[in-house]
């Protein structure tokens, strides 16, 4: 009877625990938006990639089309060689363009603006969030490097999931930026004075950027769980604060930016 009892318990345990979270209207609300976004994205990817297919296909037909055209064989040989040309032509040009930028970057790094991204908030995130931060992070260097004049990026606090979903990254190893696991206050410790973390909650704007600072952003993907936290952190570090003048360039929407990517 007693064996039975707890056979019983045990039984109701394993369906209580096997139960779903209730969640919230607001949980669901978000849930539901996130999907629905996924959902989109997922769609333009593959709308994208069938016309990139069709793209491709059509320029095969019209190259074919244009190798039959011709009148002999010695001119198929001449457009084919004049083919190879044009490419080896726009594969120089490339490459070419590659090295002004990553001059560009390599220069930066001696002269340029110091722009520190805090990856130091990975345990406040989900792990779609910080699979939103990387794609984030490729963007801002993507567009640093078309830059005529680049930042020197800093990766600090970069270890655990953070370091992991980024070293999957290909060419992440030859990124020209700073890769630190220590937080930007300790690998920076010599330079504290310069330290500037960029917030919204600042009451300092930010007028003219200065060489010799070191200006911080956040790192941080929380769909606004988590106001105040870079101010915060600042303060408790005892370092500089200050804003963007975005309110007076440009006319939100919705809530004030917070800088955080």
């Amino acid at each position: 009877m007693e064996g039975e009892k707890e056979t019983m318990q045990n039984g109701q345990n394993t369906l209580e625990n096997s139960q779903p979270t209730t969640l919230s209207k607001n949980a669901k609300k978000k849930l539901l938006k996130q999907q629905k976004w996924e959902a989109k994205k997922a769609e333009k990817k593959a709308q994208t990639k069938e016309q990139k297919q069709k793209e491709g296909e059509r320029k095969r037909k019209e190259w074919e089309e244009k190798l039959s055209s011709c009148a002999s064989e010695e001119e198929r040989l001449k457009l084919i060689e004049s083919r190879r040309e044009l490419r080896k032509e726009r594969m120089g040009k490339r490459a070419e363009e590659k090295e002004e930028k990553t001059q560009r970057l390599r220069k930066a790094k001696e002269f340029g603006l110091n722009i520190v991204i805090d990856l130091g908030f990975a345990d406040l995130m989900t792990d779609s969030e910080i699979h939103s931060l990387v794609q984030q992070i490729i963007y801002c260097y993507a567009v640093n490097r078309r830059c005529a004049s680049p930042g020197h990026l800093w990766l600090t606090g970069c270890s655990g999931e953070m370091e992991n979903q980024l070293q999957r990254l290909s060419g992440f190893d030859r990124w020209i930026i700073e890769k630190e696991s220590q937080s930007y206050i300790e690998a920076l410790q010599d330079q504290k004075e310069n330290l500037v973390y960029l917030t919204a909650d600042s009451e300092t704007v930010l007028d003219e950027l200065d060489l010799k600072k070191i200006y911080i952003v956040g790192g941080l993907v929380d769909r606004n769980r988590w106001k105040g936290l870079t101010m915060k952190k600042a303060n408790e570090q005892g370092i500089q604060t200050a804003k963007l003048p975005i309110s007076s360039y440009l006319k939100m929407s919705s809530s004030q930016c917070r800088y955080s990517l």
